[in-house]
């Protein structure tokens, strides 16, 4: 296929999720993705058959679909439109999960994060930093993914496999657990606490100083993060009456 047409595909995999249903979930939406690849085949039958392969129950995370949509127009390319739906069946839960964790899990908190911080400090411009933090790399992997899968094949998968999208997660989160600490003291400074009267007490040094007790202790896995969450909550309410 020639660039505009990959580009075209590419461009439509953004609106996955616009037909999303549950009885075949995002399976209009990668249709619609593929239809200028579809439009290219000179017979009703050969398009009527793309149409009911792909027409089936598909779901995974939206950003990856690229990836396998690229692996898929190669494949049915080279006319194995039977290891291309094998494929699509075999990619659609491990991508998902590894997206949902490093997307929805590390680099939405992440941005989100980041972005508050600047929102307390009065930037104007905290909304588009949240936009800038998390919309390159999301982009990035559609498109590299989609070409990748493109020019590769079923080896498509090996892009996936060699950002390690789980690894960097972890760090990502990690970067997550300082934010916040920084972000608890950003807002400490605009409330008033019955231990401001002593003037040698640092709330920021506090404020980090629990964030790595916190991680000490979910990392020797003594303390769940659902009691962290509760118990910081309970006392916030507290100190606040």
């Amino acid at each position: 296929m020639n660039k505009s047409a990959l580009m075209g595909i590419l461009l439509r995999s953004l609106t996955i999720q616009a037909s999303f249903n549950f009885c075949t979930m995002q399976g209009p939406g990668f249709v619609f993705a593929l239809l200028p690849f579809i439009r290219r085949k000179r017979d009703e039958q050969g398009r009527a058959e793309l149409l009911g392969n792909h027409l089936q129950r598909f779901n995974t995370h939206p950003y990856l679909a690229a990836a396998v949509l690229g692996s898929v127009v190669r494949m049915e390319e080279e006319g194995d439109p039977q290891a291309a739906l094998q494929l699509k069946s075999a990619l659609m839960g491990p991508y998902a999960a590894i997206g949902d964790v490093f997307f929805w899990g590390a680099l939405r908190s992440f941005s989100a994060v980041g972005a508050a911080i600047l929102a307390l400090k009065g930037f104007m411009i905290a909304p588009l930093a949240l936009l800038l933090l998390y919309n390159p790399a999301h982009l990035w992997v559609r498109a590299k993914g989609f070409y990748a899968g493109y020019r590769h094949g079923k080896r498509g998968i090996d892009f996936i496999r060699g950002v390690d999208l789980p690894a960097v997660a972890v760090r990502i989160r990690f970067v997550t657990l300082l934010l916040l600490g920084i972000l608890a003291a950003v807002a400490a400074e605009r409330v008033h606490y019955p231990w401001d009267s002593l003037p040698d007490l640092s709330e920021m040094a506090i404020g980090l100083a629990l964030v790595l007790f916190f991680l000490l202790g979910i990392r020797r896995g003594g303390v769940s993060q659902i009691i962290i969450l509760y118990g910081m909550t309970a006392l916030c309410m507290v100190i606040a009456i």
